[in-house]
């Protein structure tokens, strides 16, 4: 496998690594595999409700950048950030 004039990110680089070092296994039923995975994505990725938040301006600059280092649009990362908590998924650090 070859990716000619593209930029990978060290996890895409890993990955084809290891396809070139024969290290990765098919998945035995794919079809089923790629059917569960597109039902999830359809089932949890539509974002269905829209809302207004305000913040201050910190937050809206830091919420930017963050977004920005992530490669992300600000209200992705925010909704992800939002997801996250909700699930238990993003818990609080407490100082020892």
């Amino acid at each position: 496998m070859s990716i000619k004039n593209q930029r990978l990110d060290a996890e895409e680089q890993e990955v084809i690594d290891a396809y070139n070092k024969g290290e990765l296994k098919s998945v035995a039923n794919l079809e089923n595999v790629k059917e569960s995975i597109l039902n999830a994505a359809n089932k949890f990725g539509n974002k269905d409700k829209r809302i207004s938040i305000r913040m201050t301006s910190w937050d809206y600059r830091k919420a930017h950048e963050k977004a920005l280092i992530e490669g992300l649009g600000y209200q992705t990362l925010l909704s992800s950030v939002l997801h996250k908590y909700l699930t238990g998924q993003l818990v609080e650090k407490r100082a020892s």
